[in-house]
C-alpha cells in the first residue's frame, strides 16, 4: 500500500507517505501558514519516498473537525491531487488521529479526544484502540459545551487535544481521565495509518465526494444566535 497523507485541521500542517510498512513525514506547527507549506512538504515527502502521485494507491487527508480554513485547505488539496491522478481519496476524521497518536506514542487503549471549537465547546469524540492500529468510535463524534459531552463506560481513559487545554476544569467534571496529554495536535502519520485501513476495506472515495466535516451547520453562527435557537 503506498498512501499519501496530510493534515491542516489544527494549528499543525503535516504531510506523510506509507509505502510497504515505511514511512516518510513533514510536520510543523505554524498557525496560519498551511497553505505555504502544505504542497512543498507533499513534494518533500514523495520525493524522499521515491514515488511520483501516479504510483499511489490512494491519497488520505484528515476531514475535520477542526479549524474551518484548514479543513478545507485539506479537502481542497486532496480533491485536487486526487482528481489529476485518478486516485481515491479517504477521509479520516482529525480526532480519530488524534486518538490513534495517543495509542502509538503512550499505548493508550481507550482515549477521549477533544478539540478547541471556540464559543464555549468542543469537537469530541471517543475510540477504543484495536491490535491493528486502528482506532474504533465510541459514539458518535458531536460539537457541543464540555457540561454536554456524551461520557464513555469505564474509568480508565486518557484525554488528548486542545479542548483538555481550553475546558480542563470542565470536561475532567464530567469524564475524569487517568492522563491528559498536551500539546498534541493531529499528525499525518495517524491519517496515513488510519486511511490505509480504510483503503484495505474498500471505504475510498472519489475525489468529488471527498468532502470536508465540520460539525457545526453554521460556520460562522455568533454567540448571539446561538444563544436565541437555544432560547
Amino acid at each position: 500500500m503506498k498512501l499519501l497523507a496530510f493534515d491542516t485541521a489544527t494549528d499543525a500542517c503535516s504531510a506523510a507517505v506509507c509505502c510497504d510498512g515505511a514511512s516518510v513525514h513533514r510536520y510543523a506547527v505554524a498557525p496560519r501558514g498551511h497553505t505555504a507549506l502544505l504542497l512543498p512538504m507533499i513534494e518533500a515527502v514523495l520525493a524522499e519516498a521515491g514515488l511520483r502521485l501516479g504510483e499511489l494507491d490512494g491519497i488520505a487527508f484528515g476531514r475535520g473537525p477542526g479549524a474551518f480554513v484548514g479543513v478545507r485547505i485539506a479537502a481542497a488539496v486532496a480533491q485536487g491531487l486526487a482528481f489529476a491522478a485518478d486516485l481515491p481519496v479517504v477521509p479520516v476524521s482529525t480526532l480519530a488521529a488524534l486518538a490513534r497518536q495517543a495509542w502509538r506514542v503512550h499505548g493508550a487503549q481507550n482515549v477521549a479526544a477533544a478539540l478547541d471549537a471556540r464559543m464555549g465547546e468542543v469537537y469530541w469524540g471517543a475510540y477504543r484502540a484495536t491490535a491493528a492500529g486502528d482506532v474504533v468510535a465510541v459514539g458518535d463524534e458531536r460539537v457541543c459545551p464540555p457540561a454536554a459531552v456524551p461520557v464513555p463506560a469505564g474509568d480508565d481513559w486518557v484525554g488528548i487535544g486542545s479542548g483538555w487545554d481550553a475546558c480542563t476544569e470542565a470536561l475532567h467534571a464530567v469524564c475524569p481521565v487517568r492522563a491528559q496529554l498536551r500539546d498534541a495536535q493531529p499528525h499525518a502519520l495517524d491519517v496515513a495509518v488510519l486511511g490505509g485501513l480504510r483503503l484495505a476495506r474498500g471505504e475510498g472515495v472519489a475525489a468529488e465526494h471527498a468532502q470536508p466535516v465540520y460539525l457545526r451547520d453554521e460556520v460562522a453562527q455568533t454567540l448571539a444566535a446561538r444563544a436565541a435557537a437555544a432560547r
